[in-house]
């Protein structure tokens, strides 16, 4: 957490660089969005309940369809998956978990979490798609928060506090593990930058 503090510019810490070698803690960034979901597939089929994929709310949360499925809300290029699923209006389809127990069902594996139901919990291993509402700019050497990109209403409506509810937001999700986190993220020279403060 001190590594995150620092790389996202939340709070100056000692630990700069991540040192991936003395490290018992599993940390990577992955290529793509099928990768990580596959990584936290194999890991919750190990041990149930053990793994969540989990995203910035960058994508909106639909209501499900008519005949109770989910719609396919968060797309990256040709993956597409399902938020958790909404309570309170429609009945949901046999086989979906609702968002209240989506930190329980094995089956919630197949769904992403977000900031508002994976918060309080923990699991040993934690997939985290990193959108486009906070992203590093190599021009200013400085993060920037992009409240076009994001689909949370509460949070897009704090104006110039909305980077630092951003970057919480990411702290949070990428310090729900125990054992490893995977990550994916969608802009490349954030990416970059990540990447940078490792050493493999």
């Amino acid at each position: 957490m001190q590594w995150v503090n620092n790389t996202f510019g939340i709070k100056k810490t000692a630990d700069a660089i991540w040192d991936q070698k003395n490290n018992k803690f599993e940390f990577q960034i992955v290529n793509s969005p099928h990768e990580l979901y596959k990584k936290i597939k194999a890991r919750n089929n190990e041990e149930p309940n053990s793994a969540r994929l989990v995203a910035g709310f960058c994508w909106p949360w639909s209501k499900p369809k008519d005949d109770g499925t989910l719609v396919k809300d968060v797309v990256i290029g040709d993956f597409a998956m399902t938020w958790e699923g909404k309570e309170g209006g429609r009945k949901l389809a046999a086989g979906v978990p609702p968002a209240s127990l989506w930190p329980y069902d094995p089956r919630a594996v197949n769904q992403i979490g977000s900031i508002y139901t994976i918060q309080g919990f923990e699991f040993d291993y934690v997939g985290v798609i990193i959108g486009k509402d906070l992203m590093y700019n190599f021009e200013t050497n400085q993060w920037e928060g992009h409240p076009e990109f994001s689909a949370d209403s509460i949070v897009k409506r704090s104006r110039e506090k909305f980077l630092d509810l951003i970057k919480n937001t990411y702290r949070v999700l990428l310090s729900r593990s125990l054992k490893g986190c995977y990550v994916y993220f969608v802009d490349k020279e954030t990416e970059k930058f990540v990447r940078s403060r490792i050493e493999i």
